[in-house]
């Protein structure tokens, strides 16, 4: 990495930096107001906020378009509305995957909620927004611990009901990392996936968010994400423009009946959707292979130029 990259990474940094600060105060006001349990004041203001954290990745683009442009090969389906609630799934890989699914439907569809790990919560300022958006905050439990702890058993669950509670006052994009974690290749190891590309997919909290959501969300958005000879960037390296290009496919389709139903009730219907879901994971595995092998394909020097 040059020493221009670096500082071309610090001045995004700063600006990115400055952009939250100037959005988190107006987001902060709104999320107090929302507090007030007036139900038109509390979707006034969710719409608001909304519109505020869009602007704000809006300027991140723009500092990105700017500072360390990235090339997006975006294939799939892109007939999007901001007015239908969407649940959205994605392969994860790095932090860099929340920009890029913000860069590609930032304004085509509502505002991404991401479900979060509870101690992101605490995260300077960051924690603050993300609460403010009524992200979802869930935390996660070992087998091991609720052995030991069985009262933690559902609550979870609990915790994507309170959210999903919230989503239903105005169109929502629901955002879930199904594997639960970022892949990497000891996780991969360690869980004995029966993938080449991804971890395992958990079922639950997307299970949850549909049965709460029923009546309003109709429709499903697949993202593959997928970085060309799997040069998987950090936060630093993406703001430090080593990133140079990402393809993205997205596929959207309507939420069959069969994924709809009582999961933590009904032992069939979570064998059912867990299977479901992974054979949408299977799929996903089998095009990240195919993008895989279509990039080093078209970058292999040709006969002619092997033999210049």
């Amino acid at each position: 990495m040059t020493l221009l990259s670096k500082i071309k990474g610090s001045i995004a940094f700063l600006c990115c930096v400055i952009n939250t600060f100037f959005w988190i105060v107006p987001i902060l006001i709104f999320s107090l107001v929302k507090v007030i349990p007036f139900t038109p004041s509390r979707k006034l203001c969710s719409y608001i906020i909304d519109n505020c954290a869009s602007a704000w990745i809006s300027v991140n683009n723009i500092i990105e378009a700017i500072l360390h442009p990235v090339n997006i090969h975006l294939t799939g389906d892109d007939n999007f509305s901001e007015k239908q609630w969407y649940m959205v799934i994605a392969n994860h890989q790095s932090w860099v995957d929340i920009l890029i699914l913000q860069r590609v439907l930032n304004r085509k569809i509502p505002f991404l909620k991401f479900f979060l790990k509870k101690e992101l919560m605490f995260v300077p300022v960051l924690g603050l927004a993300w609460w403010a958006l009524d992200f979802p905050f869930m935390s996660r439990y070992s087998n091991a611990k609720l052995k030991k702890h069985p009262h933690l058993k559902g609550k979870d669950i609990d915790e994507t009901r309170k959210a999903c509670e919230k989503f239903k006052y105005k169109p929502v994009s629901v955002m879930n990392f199904v594997e639960g974690t970022r892949f990497s290749p000891a996780k991969h190891t360690k869980q004995d996936a029966p993938f080449n590309h991804l971890l395992k997919p958990k079922a639950g909290g997307m299970a949850f968010a549909l049965s709460m959501l029923g009546d309003h969300i109709h429709t499903l958005v697949n993202v593959t994400i997928y970085y060309p000879n799997n040069k998987i960037p950090t936060y630093w390296e993406y703001i430090c423009g080593q990133l140079d290009e990402v393809k993205v496919d997205i596929q959207v389709s309507d939420i069959p009946d069969a994924m709809r139903g009582d999961y933590i009730n009904d032992r069939q219907f979570k064998i059912d959707f867990q299977q479901q879901l992974t054979a949408l994971w299977q799929d996903k595995d089998k095009q990240l292979t195919h993008m895989d092998v279509a990039h080093r394909n078209a970058t292999q020097p040709t006969q002619i130029e092997q033999e210049v």
